[in-house]
């Protein structure tokens, strides 16, 4: 069941690095090549290759065997809302306590991170045999615990309460008898000694397990979904679509969550590093390269907010999404999303050819909601974008909401995606085979 498989994904993903280590995994097991960025790349026709940078984005791609004329991109994001470890963590309170100190990454509803077991992830920088190495940290415990305040203390709770996040939502860690052990579990985590750990970037994550729930089994709940879905369905995709005519990619970047602004993210070059260096590889000069650039088409997928029950009001009447009710495609006149009726026509085009159903996505008017990945990518390497995802509910909660049967949804629409050769014949000229 695909709902299972996607569930163990997360499990196995508590922050963007340990997503694109696991995706890096998957990779490896079907046969792409690993490549490194600081080295030349020996491509071949029918080869298979995957690079990341800073360990938490990675791009894959298969070049076929017949020559390409474009590239054929899906996009995702490996980060989620959280709290970040500050880089002296450890605080006494009230003689009795260590608390940690954070800041918030990524606009969360903060309210869902209390009251419920957290641990800590990321990785650490480590001196090994003379170097430095990236070392994955995982406490994989119930580790700290963010507590509300008692209604008693606090009477406005269910009335809008402000929390500060510099007092409301540090976490503890332990008793008095924790003060200064920070460092050692780090290390532990890492496999390394305590003195051999230099520098670390961890991070607070849910550890409730995912469920599958509801009067059929029809939805699912756990921590992450946005954007880990689009993330493990175009993966799925993009595994088992053959290319031919175009390079397939794979793109999952960071930071998406804080802004897209760092090399890792999709405003960095590196979409349009690994696009040029494939343009290269097989002897193409700029213009050549530039050229399959402009007939090349991008998918962002960034999941899409279903249809609350209890606040339908919200959401503008004629452009409503449900879950289970398939691939939403994403409008926003403002350009916060990069669909037109060209990206628009083409995608759902080829959704209804693979007996995939699609939904529209606007927001109402007077709401005003937020932005994802294609735009920004846009900026670097200019094609026709389609901005899509899966309708959800509870965005940015600790613990999301989505439904089993748009999973499957998915992953047929961006294999057909995939498989479809799309040609620019002209300006505003295309065909699908």
């Amino acid at each position: 069941m695909s709902a299972n498989e996607f569930l163990s994904f997360v499990a196995a993903s508590p922050t963007a690095f340990q997503a694109a280590d696991e995706t890096a995994k998957k990779l490896k097991e079907a046969g792409f090549v690993p490549l490194m960025e600081h080295e030349c790349w020996p491509l071949v026709p029918g080869g298979r290759y995957f690079v990341t940078r800073n360990r938490s984005a990675i791009i894959a791609f298969v070049v076929p065997e017949d020559g390409f004329s474009h590239f054929q991109i899906v996009s995702s994001h490996s980060d989620s809302p959280t709290f970040k470890l500050k880089p002296h963590a450890e605080s006494a309170s009230a003689g009795h306590y260590v608390r940690l100190n954070v800041e918030r990454y990524g606009g969360m509803i903060l309210s869902t991170w209390m009251d419920r077991p957290l641990s800590i992830a990321g990785r650490a920088i480590v001196r090994e045999n003379g170097q430095l190495v990236t070392k994955l940290v995982d406490f994989g415990r119930d580790a700290v615990l963010i507590p509300n305040m008692p209604i008693h203390f606090n009477r406005d709770i269910n009335n809008g309460y402000a929390f500060n996040p510099q007092v409301d939502l540090l976490p503890i860690y332990g008793d008095e008898n924790a003060n200064g052990t920070l460092s050692a579990h780090i290390a532990q985590a890492a496999g390394a000694k305590e003195d051999d750990v230099v520098s670390s970037d961890l991070f607070l994550y849910c550890r409730t397990p995912g469920s599958i729930w509801g009067a059929s089994g029809e939805f699912f709940s756990c921590p992450r979904i946005d954007d880990l879905e689009c993330a493990y369905t175009s993966l799925k995709a993009f595994l088992s679509a053959e290319a031919k005519g175009h390079v397939n990619v794979y793109a999952m970047f960071d930071n998406e969550e804080v802004g897209s602004g760092s090399k890792q993210g999709a405003d960095s070059t590196f979409l349009e590093d690994v696009l040029f260096r494939v343009s290269a590889a097989f002897g193409r000069d700029d213009a050549s390269a530039r050229a399959a650039l402009a007939s090349s088409f991008m998918v962002s997928a960034d999941n899409a907010h279903a249809v609350h029950p209890n606040h339908p009001e919200k959401y503008d009447e004629q452009n409503r999404t449900f879950m289970n009710s398939g691939v939403v495609i994403k409008h926003n006149a403002n350009q916060k999303y990069t669909t037109d009726a060209v990206s628009d026509a083409i995608f759902s085009e080829i959704c209804a050819r693979a007996g995939v159903p699609v939904q529209h996505f606007s927001n109402r008017s007077d709401v005003p909601g937020g932005s994802t990945l294609g735009n920004i990518a846009n900026a670097h390497v200019s094609m026709n974008t389609v901005d899509i995802g899966l309708a959800q509910l509870a965005m940015h909660s600790s613990y999301e909401t989505a439904g089993v049967r748009d999973i499957d949804f998915m992953i047929h629409a961006l294999t057909s995606f995939y498989t479809t050769h799309i040609q620019t014949k002209g300006d505003g000229l295309f065909s699908l085979s």
